[in-house]
């Protein structure tokens, strides 16, 4: 019976996500760099493996080029189909490359004769990728929650979360806190580009009419670079922020952060010496290195305090809903959040 390539549009492709098994083909270099959540990497070539064909390709052409492809992949060809043997479900999956060009067709049909239905994205990761950012710069019903640093907003979305609101946490995807301090504790981050993936899905699972909830970001979180079309929209949404006084916010800082090496901090302070300044920069040193921790916190908090004031302070007029608060219990603030939204309109 000849082989039929069965290649989907990215759509229906992702719908199919929920029941279906998913293979990356694509070098691991590449599946690293970013891969459709939940994929699984069957690569058809390793990373040096396909230098080696690129080169050959580009020098040579690409019948030179397959040729070299089948010399390096076939030795390796049982395992590969075993590996996609042992991932199909109900001898159907999911697969795609960077195009959805030859690695994905070769692996379909390599997959086919193990008597697996291979599915193959169109246009490959690429047709994904271009899927995904478009969906991100949509127009959708976002509310910022804001705040000065140590106001507790990622827990306040939290609770939010756990009475039905819907939030995404942007933090939480890219593995980091937001400021010079947010590596701390934290995994190593995504890229920027499997950050887009991850967010697409999440953004996806919010179904219905309700807005979706996010902190206050800058256009990075710590290494990791949010798409520019979705930063837009952020931008433009409204803001509720959440105020309260260096002294309220001073035990959950320092709750958050006297749990880590001392000089894990100093290193993260040596981080915004330029914006802090020579003496205060000394000065947060000098205070880390007798665990005065709240002399510390407090001369890091004049600055993003000073910073953050002035990012508000340039949005439009009528964006922002100021809450006034001096407690930093996450339900009581949380209450006080939902009843601003009323004064969105």
């Amino acid at each position: 019976m000849p082989f039929t390539l069965n290649k989907l549009p990215a759509d229906d492709f992702l719908g199919l996500r929920a029941t279906l098994p998913l293979a990356d083909v694509r070098s691991p270099g590449e599946f690293a760099a970013g891969h459709i959540p939940g994929a699984v990497n069957i690569p058809l070539f390793d990373d040096a493996e396909r230098a080696v064909v690129g080169t050959i390709y580009k020098n040579e052409g690409n019948v030179p080029a397959v040729m070299k492809g089948i010399d390096l992949a076939a030795p390796a060809m049982s395992g590969k189909l075993r590996s996609g043997l042992d991932l199909a479900a109900g001898g159907k999956l999911l697969l795609y490359c960077w195009r959805g060009g030859m690695r994905s067709e070769a692996m379909a049909w390599l997959f086919s004769i193990g008597g697996i239905e291979p599915l193959v994205l169109s246009g490959g990761y690429k047709a994904y990728r271009n899927r995904i950012l478009s969906d991100l710069g949509i127009e959708r019903k976002y509310i910022i929650l804001g705040g000065l640093t140590g106001s507790g907003k990622t827990g306040v979305l939290r609770y939010m979360k756990s009475t039905g609101a819907r939030v995404t946490d942007l933090e939480g995807l890219a593995s980091h806190r937001g400021s010079a301090f947010g590596a701390l504790g934290q995994a190593p981050q995504p890229s920027s580009e499997h950050f887009a993936n991850m967010l697409f899905d999440d953004i996806q699972s919010h179904n219905g009419d309700m807005p979706v909830w996010l902190e206050d970001e800058s256009h990075n979180i710590g290494s990791v670079f949010m798409p520019d079309c979705f930063f837009a929209r952020m931008q433009a949404a409204p803001v509720i922020a959440l105020m309260m006084s260096i002294e309220t916010r001073m035990p959950r800082l320092l709750r958050e952060y006297t749990t880590f090496p001392v000089e894990e901090i100093m290193a993260s302070v040596m981080k915004i010496s330029r914006r802090l300044g020579g003496d205060r920069t000394r000065e947060a040193i000098e205070a880390l290195k007798r665990n005065d921790y709240s002399t510390a916190i407090r001369i890091t908090l004049e600055y993003y305090d000073r910073s953050y004031h002035y990012g508000l302070s340039k949005r439009p007029e009528g964006q922002v809903i100021y809450i006034n608060t001096d407690t930093d219990d996450e339900a009581v603030n949380a209450a006080l959040v939902m009843q601003a939204v009323e004064g969105l309109a």
